[in-house]
């Protein structure tokens, strides 16, 4: 994987890696996808893909899954990112590795490029201080590590070769589920 000498950080959520979020399937293990479903509206933020309707889909065996976010009143109930699950169907992440002691995952390639961009760089750049929202100043510090440098572009390299594979065999040791457990729902109006 190449790394750059120098990134400069824009600023970019968490949530925009949240259009295509790549899972282990319910039914045969494999790897499957979580996708907005067709038809939604055009997106004017990546924050919205967090209150759109989803669809779980396995290439492999066909299962599919539908997810419609609940609502409270006249807010509709979103999800919150983070963690070896992803937050609509409470799924294991397929990227998840382990690295530095502790556990490496992604929600797809762009997300792992994004990830690698950043952590390889020898000059890092942070963006603006006020975007608390923003995924590069929220990463733990042995991701960010100089310490951990080699090991973590290590693991991300290995994200990147799991994305490229799909059967139930190739399901990560990490994804049994066991530590997978989506971060609690949240409201917007």
């Amino acid at each position: 994987m190449d790394t750059g000498q120098r990134h400069a950080d824009r600023g970019a959520m968490l949530a925009r890696f949240a259009a295509r979020i790549l899972v282990v399937c319910p039914c045969c293990s494999g790897r499957a996808v979580v996708v907005p479903r067709p038809g939604g509206p055009e997106l004017r933020y990546s924050v919205a893909l967090l209150f759109l309707p989803r669809r779980l889909v396995c290439a492999r065996c066909g299962a599919t899954a539908e997810w419609e976010p609940e609502r409270r009143g006249g807010a509709r109930v979103g999800v919150t990112l983070g963690g070896p699950a992803e937050p609509f169907f409470g799924r294991p992440l397929w990227l998840q590795a382990r690295c530095a002691g502790r556990l490496l995952w992604a929600y797809d390639i762009e997300h792992v490029d994004a990830l690698a961009a950043y952590i390889g760089a020898r000059l890092r750049e942070r963006g603006s201080p006020s975007s608390s929202l923003a995924m590069i100043p929220r990463l733990p510090d042995w991701m960010t590590s100089a310490a951990n440098r080699s090991e973590v572009v290590a693991g991300l390299a290995a994200l990147r070769a799991q994305a490229a594979r799909s059967a139930p065999e190739d399901r990560p040791d990490t994804a049994d589920g066991s530590r997978a457990r989506p971060q609690q729902r949240r409201a917007t109006s």
